[in-house]
């Protein structure tokens, strides 16, 4: 395979990383430590056609297409990782309705999510009791007239409380199993959606997580996204892209922990020269180096494929267990090579290693995506 990038992708991947270095880099580590959601700055994303990427231009998109989607969430979370998982989150609420919504639903929401009129977008499926478990899930939808009732719990939701639109997945039939669920399309604003607690956080804390909690939510019948029962079709559909944009965020964040733990390796001095000539340093270095490119390799792979049309699953959970667990031993190691300096927040790998830690969680744990590929692997 031909791992070389075309001008256009080139074009996105230098357009995103002067914006990136511009207009997040330097408010990182300010709304890190205030936790705000960065409202203006992802309005500006929108206007660059980064909310909307995954979706075709005559559906309301920019269609760049997910190699140049998974280049621009490198090079925003090399800057911000919670702009990267806002970001991420959003392309895949957009992709979602595009995929499985139908021309009336693609007209109402998907210009308000490409255009930055919806800040973001959001994906409700894990609840107290039902998160690597799906089909455990006990959110109940129920048919009442010209529409359904809502009644549940959602939590850990990436921008929930100012996400314009929700996917929210719901029981129509408690009887079904897997089969039972469906998927319905929130709007900021409904009667009954209430948002609860917002999480407090190790990292990533510009990013909105919350509790949402659904009592009595009545939606009308064309909130229904898809058909009644294709709800677990559309979440593992839209988590397998999820899983591309997660490795993708990962493979950023960690060259922005290589690339500080390098320039400091070169100006640190002890015993008279710089670290930087040491073996050992040397040696983690190279190890963060070529553990990276593997992990770039392995994500634009599935999005390759992905941008092909073909099934991707088993190359996005390989991405995604692979770069979530590198990122975190490049960002320990970088830590590592500025010694007590790395665990102050005068120096950004502090923060790179508390954004790092959340990655091998959502979207599939580790453990999920192992079990994936290994049932890929069993049934070849």
């Amino acid at each position: 395979m031909n791992f070389e990038l075309n001008e256009d992708q080139k074009m996105v991947r230098d357009m995103v990383r002067r914006f990136a270095e511009n207009e997040l880099a330097p408010i990182a580590d300010a709304i890190d430590r205030s936790h705000e959601f960065p409202r203006a700055t992802l309005a500006k994303m929108a206007e660059l056609g980064l909310m909307s990427m995954l979706v075709p231009e005559q559906d309301g998109g920019t269609g760049m297409g997910a190699v140049a989607y998974s280049l621009a969430l490198m090079e925003i979370g090399r800057a911000c990782a919670s702009h990267s998982v806002t970001t991420s989150v959003t392309n895949m609420v957009c992709e979602g309705i595009y995929r499985f919504g139908d021309p009336a639903q693609k007209a109402r929401y998907i210009p308000k999510i490409a255009s930055g009129e919806y800040a973001a977008g959001a994906f409700a499926l894990t609840e107290p009791g039902a998160g690597s478990d799906a089909g455990s899930l006990r959110t109940s939808a129920v048919r009442d007239g010209d529409g359904y009732v809502l009644n549940g719990t959602k939590v850990f939701i990436t921008s929930g409380t100012h996400a314009g639109v929700t996917m929210v997945a719901a029981k129509t039939d408690k009887d079904a199993g897997k089969r039972g669920i469906s998927v319905f399309l929130v709007e900021q604003g409904t009667p009954g959606l209430k948002v609860g607690r917002t999480e407090e956080k190790l990292g990533q804390r510009a990013s909105d997580t919350v509790e949402l909690n659904l009592e009595d939510c009545r939606v009308p019948a064309s909130a229904l996204l898809g058909q009644e029962g294709d709800g677990f079709k559309v979440m593992l559909s839209s988590l397998d892209g999820g899983r591309v944009g997660i490795a993708s965020n990962s493979c950023g964040l960690a060259r922005a922990a290589l690339e500080a733990a390098t320039a400091y390796a070169k100006e640190r001095r002890q015993f008279g020269r710089a670290i930087a000539d040491f073996q050992a340093i040397q040696f983690k270095l190279a190890e963060m180096s070529t553990q990276l490119e593997a992990a770039e390799l392995l994500t634009l792979r599935a999005a390759h494929k992905k941008q092909q049309g073909g099934n991707y699953t088993q190359e996005a959970s390989m991405a995604k267990v692979y770069a979530t667990e590198m990122v975190q031993r490049v960002c320990r190691e970088a830590l590592q090579i500025h010694g007590g300096y790395g665990y102050v927040s005068e120096y950004p790998v502090e923060r790179y290693l508390r954004d790092a830690m959340a990655v091998t969680l959502y979207e599939g744990t580790s453990e999920v995506q192992r079990i994936v590929i290994s049932r890929n692997l069993l049934a070849g």
